[in-house]
């Protein structure tokens, strides 16, 4: 296979596509098992962002021969109701992945919600089953963004273990599961954070950066060692020049000369967010059949046994 990096860029579109490629031959190989995989995406109030993201996921999963099934609901939709609903999908056997679209309005409580969907159906990683089985290693629905970030790096260096990687911000959606995949692959992981003293030194010593933020530019050449890994989860919309423009939390720009190879914004991890939440799809799907005829097979060995 060829690898999809051209020079100094990390093409996620590249890479994204061969995650999804691996999707679809899942797909139909559950297919032939008589399996369907489907994935339920709720998605309240009109968020123009939201939306977007919404309808890239549900191109994404008809590509890959994954069933889609949206729910609209209005933002003023009571948060019983959205549980209620969670709770339908949760019971529903042909449904393998619950997505419940984030930001949610402010009167629903987010924790609650996320809490709520079945973690074996939990596509995004977020419930604190699957947050807790990936900090002991287990395997899991990981998180889709870092997932995503770790199939870029392994893409990219090959073998990460016994790099230094540091991760620049701590959420509970990208941060926090990105050191902990780190970690599972041997590396020596050090996270920066807005408490963090002297940053740019701490940055320095990465072998990779991993940039989640929410700052544009924020990273520039002087935080970061050449030859390093950088990796710019950071989306920031800004005006430049009269235009409306995208960019990363680090200065594409001035890194790129120094850097070993880096993802541009956009084109670098957007994609391989959707691709993995593909790939969570149908490792759901496939664990759920995998269970549900473990069961059968043990009714059947009761029965044989009592009658």
């Amino acid at each position: 296979m060829n690898n999809p990096v051209h020079g100094d860029l990390i093409d996620g579109k590249a890479i994204s596509a061969l995650v999804l490629s691996e999707v679809g031959a899942a797909v139909s190989a559950l297919r032939e098992q008589g399996v369907h995989p489907a994935l339920a995406v709720v998605l309240v109030g009109d968020d123009p962002a939201s939306h977007v993201y919404v309808r890239n996921k549900v191109l994404r999963a008809e590509e890959t021969g994954i069933r889609s099934i949206e729910h609209r609901l209005p933002a003023e939709t009571a948060q019983s109701v959205l549980l209620d609903l969670i709770g339908q999908l949760n019971a529903d056997p042909a449904i393998n992945g619950i997505l419940v679209q984030l930001p949610l309005p402010a009167h629903i409580d987010e924790t609650r919600v996320l809490e709520a969907i079945n973690p074996a159906k939990d596509v995004d990683g977020f419930h604190s089953s699957n947050v807790g089985g990936l900090s002991q290693g287990r395997a899991v629905l990981t998180p889709c963004t870092p997932a995503g970030c770790m199939r870029l790096l392994e893409q990219t260096c090959g073998t990460l273990a016994g790099k230094h990687a540091v991760v620049i911000g701590r959420s509970n959606i990208v941060g926090k599961p990105m050191a902990a995949l780190l970690l599972q692959a041997d590396c020596t992981v050090t996270v920066v954070h807005s408490r963090s003293i002297d940053a740019p030194a701490l940055c320095r010593q990465g072998d990779i950066v991993i940039a989640a933020v929410g700052r544009p530019r924020m990273i520039n050449a002087s935080w970061l060692k050449p030859s390093a890994v950088v990796i710019d989860v950071g989306i920031n919309r800004i005006e430049e020049d009269g235009k409306s423009r995208l960019v990363g939390d680090v200065d594409f720009a001035s890194a790129l000369p120094l850097v070993s190879a880096i993802t541009p914004v956009p084109g670098g991890v957007g994609p391989m967010t959707i691709a993995m939440l593909m790939s969570n799809t149908v490792r759901a799907a496939r664990q759920q059949h995998i269970s549900h005829t473990q069961a059968v097979s043990a009714t059947e060995q009761a029965c044989l046994t009592t009658s």
